[in-house]
C-alpha cells in the first residue's frame, strides 16, 4: 500500500487540486471483493482510492473518491476505468450524485474538493446546467479566500470566467450565469461587456417579462432575485461612465486618435483622474498625433499613479527619442533596468 503519484493535467487549475489529494492512499483491491462487486472485469489490477467514512469504506465511498481523483486531474492514468465504475455505481444517475456531494463540500467551504466533484460530473454531462453553474462559483469562491497566491487566484479566476461564459453560450435562457459573468467582466476591466452581460441579466431575472420562466432563476428563491436584481441596477448605474471611458479607449486603440482624445479629456478631473490607464491612453494619442508635449505630460502622470509601470517608462523613452532628448532618455532605460533587476 502506497501514495499514487498523479500526473499534471494541462488545465489551469489542475495543479492545485491535484496537491489537495496528495494524502489520499491507493491500493488494488482483493479479486474476490472484485468479482463479488461484479466489478472485476473493470478493476482488477487498478489501484483505487482508499477513502472511508463513519461506516467504513464501500463502493460509495470508493466511487467518490474515484471521482475526487479524475476531477483533480483528468489526465490520470486509471480515469477512464474509474469514470466507468462511477457509472456502474450510480447509473444514469451518477452526474446528478456528483453534483450533489460537490454542493455539499462547497457549503462546507472545501471549494477545491466541490470543483474535482462538479469536474467529474461534466466529465459525464459535459452540458449540465447545474455543474456548469456550480463548478464556476466553486472556482469563484476558491480564489476569493484571503491569502491566496497571485497564480491560484489568476488560474481559478480565468477558470471561473470562461467557465461562465461556456454557460450562458449553452445555457442562454439561465440568468444567473449572466448575474457572475458580469462580475468576470467587470474584474478585468471589461465595462462595455459587463453592461451588456448584466442587461441580459436583467431581461432574464424580470417576472414581468412576457416570456419570463421560472426555470431562468432556478434555485434561487424569489426574494433573492429581487435582491439581486437591485444590487445590478446600482451597478450598471455606477458602470455609465466607465463604459464612455472604455469606448474612448477603444477608439484610440482603433486609430481614431482625436475621437477618443475628446472622449477622454473630459475626464481629467474628478474621480476618473486617478485611474492611470486613463492617462495611458491621452499620452498614446497624443504621441500617435505627435504631441510631444502632451505625451510625456500625460505619461508622467501614469508615473505619479502607477510608480513602477515599466511600459509606460518605455514610452516615454521612445518619445524623449524621438524628439531627441538622449539626457531623459537614457533616465527612463535606466529606471527600468533598475527596476527589473531588483524584481
Amino acid at each position: 500500500m502506497g501514495d499514487l503519484s498523479l500526473s499534471e493535467s494541462k488545465d489551469r487549475i489542475s495543479k492545485y487540486l491535484v496537491e489537495t489529494n496528495k494524502g489520499i492512499i491507493f491500493d488494488e483491491l482483493k479479486d474476490d471483493y472484485l468479482k463479488k462487486a461484479g466489478v472485476a472485469d473493470i478493476l482488477h489490477g487498478v489501484p483505487v482510492p482508499l477513502i472511508f467514512d463513519d461506516e467504513g469504506m464501500s463502493t460509495l465511498t470508493i466511487a467518490l473518491g474515484m471521482a475526487r481523483i479524475v476531477g483533480g486531474d483528468n489526465n490520470f492514468v486509471y480515469a477512464p476505468k474509474y469514470i466507468e465504475y462511477i457509472k456502474r455505481v450510480f447509473g444514469d444517475t451518477a452526474s446528478r450524485v456528483l453534483i450533489g456531494e460537490g454542493a455539499k463540500s462547497a457549503q462546507a467551504g472545501d471549494y477545491e474538493v466541490a470543483c474535482m466533484f462538479f469536474r467529474t460530473a461534466l466529465m459525464l454531462d459535459p452540458k449540465s446546467c447545474d455543474a456548469l453553474y456550480l463548478y464556476g462559483r466553486a472556482c469563484k469562491d476558491a480564489y476569493e479566500i484571503e491569502e491566496q497566491e497571485e497564480d491560484y487566484v489568476g488560474r481559478f479566476k480565468a477558470e471561473a470566467l470562461e467557465i461562465f461564459e461556456v454557460l450562458t453560450m449553452l445555457h442562454p435562457r439561465f440568468a444567473m450565469g449572466y448575474y457572475f459573468l458580469g462580475y468576470g467582466y467587470l474584474n478585468l476591466g471589461l465595462y462595455t461587456k459587463a453592461k451588456l452581460t448584466w442587461d441580459s441579466f436583467m431581461e432574464l431575472s424580470d417576472p414581468e417579462a412576457t416570456d419570463y420562466s421560472e426555470d431562468n432563476v432556478r434555485g434561487v428563491p424569489e426574494n433573492e432575485i429581487g435582491d439581486l436584481r437591485k444590487e445590478i441596477a446600482e451597478r450598471m448605474t455606477s458602470l455609465e461612465e466607465p463604459v464612455v471611458i472604455e469606448k474612448g479607449c477603444n477608439m484610440i486603440m482603433g486609430g481614431n486618435f482625436q475621437g477618443g482624445l475628446e472622449i477622454l479629456e473630459k475626464y481629467t478631473e474628478g474621480r476618473y483622474s486617478q485611474w492611470w490607464p486613463l492617462w495611458y491612453y491621452i499620452g498614446a494619442a497624443k504621441s500617435a498625433m505627435m504631441d510631444s508635449d502632451g505625451a510625456i505630460e500625460a505619461y508622467k502622470k501614469v508615473l505619479v499613479l502607477s510608480p513602477s509601470n515599466t511600459d509606460v517608462m518605455k514610452e516615454l523613452a521612445d518619445v524623449y527619442d524621438a524628439i531627441g532628448d538622449k539626457v531623459n532618455r537614457d533616465k527612463y532605460l535606466n529606471k527600468i533596468e533598475l527596476i527589473k533587476s531588483t524584481c
